[in-house]
This record gives C-alpha cells, structure tokens and sequence, in this order.
C-alpha cells in the first residue's frame, strides 16, 4: 500500500500544476478512444485539491471524453477492422464487441448512456458505436448525457463535501484503491449483460 500512498501524494502534488487542467483534458479524450485509465483517477485530485474549479474541471472532463468518443465512434465507422477490431482485441474486449454489436439497433441510446455514467469502458462502447453505425446525434446526446451526469455529480459532491471525502480517502486510500479496481472489473464484466 506504500505505492498507493505515493502514487496518490504524487497526484494530489500534480492536481496543482497549473497545467493540470490540460493533462486532465488530454486524459479524458484518450480514454474514450484506448486508454484503459479513467478520467476520475485525475480529476478527483484536482478538485480536491482546489474545490473552487470543480464544475470547471468537470465541465474540461466531459467535453473532452465526449469529443475523444466522437474520435472513438469515428474510428469505429470508418476504420474498423483496421484499428478499433486490433485495438479491442488486443484490450481483451472481444467478447463485449460481440455483444455490444448485437444489442446496439435495440437499445443504443440507454447503452451509451449506461456507459458514460457507470465504470464500463466508454472505449469499447464509443468504437462499437461508430462500427454499428448508431446514429450520430444517438451517440452524441447519449454520450454528453452520460459523461455530464458522471462528471458533474463526482463535481457536486467533492465540492459539497470535500473536506470530509479527502480525509475519508486518505485514512482508507488502500481499501478505496481495491474497491475502484473492483468497480473497474465489474463494470468490464458488466459488458457482457448488454
């Protein structure tokens, strides 16, 4: 738990780079297309540690995510089998490809937005997306929604109870850091129930 701690010291000084805002952009756009390490691991510091930006920086969060899942969704419509199928693969997603591909016509919007707010791999979701060739303001509306809820309650409650959450994270830091990864590989698992 040592490494946690440090990792998390080392964060919490990065959240005060004035530069911060442009790594948390930059990771949110990536993560939506590849980057298997969510937005929140940054974003979560950062309001932390200036509770006074956090709708900025939820606000710097969702448009990022959501123009990287355009960039995901594109990939996926027009370069398929030449990037996103290598890609996903390589990322052990096949199985929820599968699936997302048979349950997209149905139920689109719902899973798109299911996936902006919860720990699914948005990744997965924005590539299958394009590849299914779901409506793009489906995608778009869907994706902005997702990815603002998320955001913004994450936002809300770190700038309403902040004090509080961060000494609650840094008394359990290692129990937190086993429940996200927790999190992480049942919402990865909850791909195959779409």
């Amino acid at each position: 738990m040592r490494f946690i701690r440090s990792l998390y010291n080392w964060t919490m000084e990065l959240a005060n780079n004035p530069r911060a805002i442009w790594l948390l952009g930059f990771v949110g756009f990536i993560e939506a297309i590849f980057f298997p390490i969510p937005p929140d691991v940054l974003l979560i510091p950062m309001i932390l540690a200036n509770i006074k930006k956090a709708w900025l920086y939820a606000l710097v969060t969702t448009i990022s995510s959501v123009l990287g899942g355009l960039v995901g969704y594109y990939i996926g419509f027009l370069a398929y089998a030449q990037i996103a199928e290598p890609l996903l693969v390589g990322l052990g997603k096949q199985p929820a490809m599968n699936l997302f591909s048979n349950s997209i016509n149905e139920n689109g919007f719902l899973i798109v937005l299911t996936a902006g707010i919860s720990p699914i791999p948005f990744k997965v979701v924005s590539v299958m997306s394009g590849f299914t060739q779901m409506p793009i303001y489906v995608f778009f509306a869907s994706a902005l929604l997702g990815r603002a809820t998320r955001f913004f309650v994450v936002a809300t409650l770190l700038k309403r109870y902040g004090e509080t959450i961060k000494s609650f994270i840094e008394t359990y830091l290692g129990w937190l850091f086993l429940f996200f990864m927790a999190l992480i590989v049942v919402g990865t698992l909850g791909l195959d129930f779409l």
